[in-house]
């Protein structure tokens, strides 16, 4: 199997702080508790965290009363989130694997991927695996919850770039649309108060909500809702994410 830009350790050191940082740490304990209210599961319930990078939302999940299980592809990221739980006071099972391979023996009553974690596998089929594995890994009546950028929020929300600051680092994006709105290309330039330079550029497959909706249909859901937010917004021209709640 090919390796894929997100499967480099470091990638994930210099770019971490600037994805996840302060301001999305800060919002984490509100999507946990709206994740929480869309699986309708209780605290003590089975959640596997698909992609649970430095454990944002695992930790929040967590505090909730809930039994997370986080699984990613990054030791280092792992680490960072076994870090957080320590901080917190709670317990996180931690796993490294590589979601297109992975498939839990105990099963779960909710599975979540979250923040645009989705479709960065250069082969579509790669996608379809993660997407199979963890239908596979929840329990007959369990739920998922999908949340990421979409063909139409990307047309409604695109911009050709900008410039920020984040965690000190000057942060410069720039934005093409790969192929007929098949994909959005990133490059993501940091400057760093030293003076170092990095460069990454990466593509994000961008699935339409009906596309997505009918492919996990196929995977074997009985349900698939579509929101335009965690507080079950519309899916409309205003919708500034696409969340979709699945049930087995």
């Amino acid at each position: 199997m090919k390796k894929e830009w997100f499967e480099d350790e470091k990638f994930w050191e210099f770019y971490s702080p600037v994805i996840f940082d302060e301001n999305h740490w800060a919002e984490a304990s509100a999507v946990a508790k709206a994740v929480a209210k869309l699986a309708g599961h209780k605290p003590g319930a089975s959640v596997l965290d698909a992609g649970c990078g430095p454990g944002r939302i695992s930790v929040e999940l967590a505090l909730l009363g809930f039994n997370v299980t986080g699984v990613d592809i990054i030791q280092s990221e792992l680490d960072a989130a076994y870090e957080s739980a320590l901080d917190e006071g709670v317990e996180l099972n931690l796993l490294n694997q590589d979601l297109r391979n992975f498939t839990a023996e105990n099963k779960f009553d909710c599975a979540v991927n979250l923040y645009t974690s989705f479709g960065y596998c250069e082969d579509k089929q790669d996608d379809y695996k993660i997407l199979g594995n963890i239908y596979d890994s929840l329990k007959p009546d369990g739920v998922f919850i999908l949340e990421s950028v979409s063909r139409e929020t990307s047309i409604i929300n695109f911009t050709e770039g900008e410039e920020f600051f984040r965690s000190g680092i000057k942060v410069v994006t720039n934005f093409k649309v790969s192929g007929a709105w098949e994909g959005l290309r990133s490059a993501w330039t940091l400057f760093f108060p030293d003076g170092k330079k990095i460069e990454h550029e990466f593509v994000q497959r961008l699935y339409s909500a009906p596309e997505l909706k009918e492919k996990l249909l196929e995977t074997g859901y009985k349900t698939v809702e579509v929101y335009g937010g965690y507080e079950k917004q519309p899916y409309d021209q205003n919708a500034a994410t696409m969340v979709l709640v699945c049930k087995k």
